[in-house]
């Protein structure tokens, strides 16, 4: 006989599911993995379906275009199986959080009433209490208020693979004139050192030989040091360099007015700190650059790469770039692409711009023309592609050190990553995953290289 309000598969199997889906960022994956480690203490395991699960979180992202959309049509096809497990007996809890969440919490619990509970990016820390409350109470829950969170999360559980993100800093306080973050993820905060390097050892000890640190602007970190005074970026990375086992270290995302000499130092002195940076320059015309309030000019830019690479010569940099911001001219658009020309980059992200609710972009005149953005786009993505296939190119036969870090499609095969970011594939056992092997490389596509282990 099965108990009121449980289903078959609850009384075979008592572990609840728990499936989460991540859109947008490297941060939002650090905060998806933690959401379940908090939701573990209350017998929640992880599903790749959302078919088998009592509880479904969508961690949305509000950067990309139509974000919010998305999520509602994602929440129309949750309904259907939220019925559907319900005609079966069992219940089906959903949620949504992050930036979308953020911004839009009253709006969603208005189109979708069905949604349980909705909670910003600053208080996931709330969860389980969230869970409990939603399950017993049966009425839609919302917490987007902002939360010194990680004052009470508990010590982060151990890697789950051999590259690992590690949030050390949240929200921004630059307000650039086309970006939700600072409304959605707060104003600027640093977590402490001490902190920060326990949950690295931890990390390390459960398997991690890289480690991406994360924050909306990184390199504007000032976190409390261990020896009581303010530390910047580069004196958490000297000090994470000193951890035994961890062979890799990386930061994203900066911005270009953060970039120190104490941080070029470290480019140029520490070995673990990877020759691969995403330095965002979103425009090349000045004109731009100041509608967008970037806080810089095209030059400046240009002169801490400068600075960067006479300390790291082979450092790689990859860029995030907007077309079609309101007002820009052709000659706004040319200067964006002799910015490129002359930097050259291995990696970057285009995009159209979008606007977003609430920021004084989407109110400003001289929107562009969505066909004149478009073409701009094309333009632009062909010099980007031209320069990544250049720079993939230009590593073959070369032999670079490979963090392998798990199975390739292929029998036999695993997949690395080069100092540079690069995926590599060459056949190495299993065995392997979590080393750094020599690996020459043999060939280049768009987005990966090919090799073999080097003698």
């Amino acid at each position: 006989m099965i108990a009121a309000g449980g289903s078959e598969r609850e009384m075979r199997d008592p572990t609840k599911r728990v499936f989460i889906k991540t859109y947008g960022c490297q941060m939002n994956v650090y905060d998806s993995a933690r959401m379940a480690e908090l939701l573990a203490p209350l017998g929640y395991a992880r599903t790749q379906a959302a078919e088998d699960a009592d509880l479904v979180i969508l961690n949305t992202c509000h950067i990309r275009e139509k974000a919010a959309e998305k999520v509602f049509s994602e929440l129309g096809q949750l309904r259907h199986l939220k019925t559907r497990r319900e005609r079966q007996g069992a219940r089906t809890l959903i949620a949504v959080a992050g930036c979308v969440a953020q911004a839009e919490g009253a709006e969603i619990l208005a189109r979708a009433p069905y949604v349980d509970f909705v909670f910003g990016p600053q208080a996931y820390h709330h969860l389980p209490e969230m869970v409990t409350r939603a399950a017993q109470e049966r009425r839609p829950l919302i917490d987007t208020g902002f939360h010194a969170k990680f004052d009470t999360l508990p010590e982060a559980r151990s890697a789950a693979g051999v590259s690992a993100f590690l949030t050390v800093q949240e929200g921004c306080d630059k307000f650039c004139t086309f970006c939700v973050v600072p409304y959605t993820r707060g104003a600027e905060y640093s977590r402490p050192v001490a902190a920060i390097l326990a949950e690295a050892r931890a990390l390390v000890g459960g398997g991690a030989r890289e480690i991406t640190l994360l924050g909306q602007n990184v390199n504007a970190y000032h976190g409390h040091g261990l020896d009581g005074r303010e530390w910047r970026l580069a004196d958490l990375v000297r000090a994470l360099a000193d951890i035994e086992g961890l062979a890799r270290i990386r930061y994203t995302t900066s911005h270009p007015r953060d970039v120190d000499e104490a941080l070029v130092a470290a480019h140029r002195d520490m070995p673990k700190l990877m020759p691969f940076l995403h330095l965002p320059v979103q425009s090349g015309s000045d004109r731009v650059l100041r509608a967008m309030n970037r806080r810089y000019k095209a030059a400046e830019y240009r002169q801490v790469v400068a600075r960067l690479r006479e300390a790291r010569p082979d450092l790689a940099l990859s860029t995030d770039l907007i077309v079609g911001f309101p007002g820009e001219s052709e000659e706004d658009f040319r200067a964006t692409l002799d910015l490129v020309a002359e930097i050259g980059f291995a990696q970057a992200f285009s995009f159209k711009y979008s606007p977003r609710p609430g920021t004084p972009a989407a109110a400003a005149p001289h929107q562009v023309a969505d066909e004149i953005k478009a073409e701009r786009l094309r333009r632009l993505q062909t010099m980007l592609s031209r320069q990544q296939r250049a720079f993939n190119a230009a590593c073959v036969g070369r032999t670079l050190p490979v963090l392998l870090e798990k199975p390739g499609r292929h029998p036999g095969q695993l997949v690395g990553r080069s100092p540079f970011l690069q995926s590599v594939h060459l056949d190495a056992g299993a065995a392997r995953i979590g080393d750094i092997v020599p690996a020459l490389i043999s060939a280049a596509g768009a987005n990966s290289l090919a090799g073999r282990l080097a003698a």
